[in-house]
């Protein structure tokens, strides 16, 4: 049994009417569109764009047509010496695939930089149909994962599931996970994990 019994991090989606607003939070945020286009300070984002705000940073999130965007949200944990990352935004397009241990039939996409000022990542990972995690990985940071596209099935601990576009997984730390890819359309997924930090302690 995984020593952690609850998440230290919020994830959600939020669906917005034309003009609907997203409403402000002191923890940091990560957006990421699945339907339509909002602005986000300014910059408007449409499908597979994504954003990051600080926190405190009193984020104006705003849609432009009615859309489905992925949030994310978590306290953030300091590290001495470091400073506290600034707001980015990206799309999803534009960030290189880089495969997973060589293998071109899963590739992954990283979304938030690689600095030790942000506390967690987030990536996409996409499966060519029949491709799998090349292992059962047990580690101390825990995920949520939003299925984007396809489906597969799903190792947690000794269960296994099918899952599908649409479909939400936590994993708790230390809980053994495993995905493989099923159908004739490839699967695709957003994953949250904590990052760059000692586990908090149980």
């Amino acid at each position: 049994m995984a020593p952690a019994v609850a998440a230290r991090f919020t994830q959600y989606t939020a669906e917005f009417q034309p003009g609907g607003k997203l409403g402000a939070t002191p923890w940091q945020r990560f957006l990421y569109v699945l339907e339509g286009e909002v602005e986000a300070n300014g910059i408007v984002l449409k499908s597979r764009g994504f954003t990051y705000f600080p926190p405190e940073s009193m984020a104006h999130v705003e849609a432009q047509s009615a859309a489905r965007v992925a949030v994310i949200e978590k306290a953030y944990v300091p590290l001495p010496g470091t400073a506290t990352p600034g707001c980015f935004t990206g799309h999803e397009d534009e960030i290189t695939p880089a495969p997973l241990m060589g293998d071109d039939a899963l590739v992954v996409r990283s979304l938030v930089p690689d600095d030790c000022a942000f506390d967690f990542a987030v990536n996409t990972m996409t499966y060519l149909p029949g491709a799998t995690l090349p292992m059962v990985e047990i580690h101390v940071m825990e995920h949520g994962l939003l299925m984007l596209s396809g489906g597969g099935i799903c190792r947690l601990g000794d269960q296994w599931y099918p899952v599908a576009e649409g479909d939400f997984i936590w994993m708790a730390p230390f809980c053994p996970q495993w995905f493989g890819a099923l159908g004739k359309t490839p699967a695709k997924y957003l994953i949250y994990k904590d990052w760059n930090r000692h586990p908090a302690p149980t």
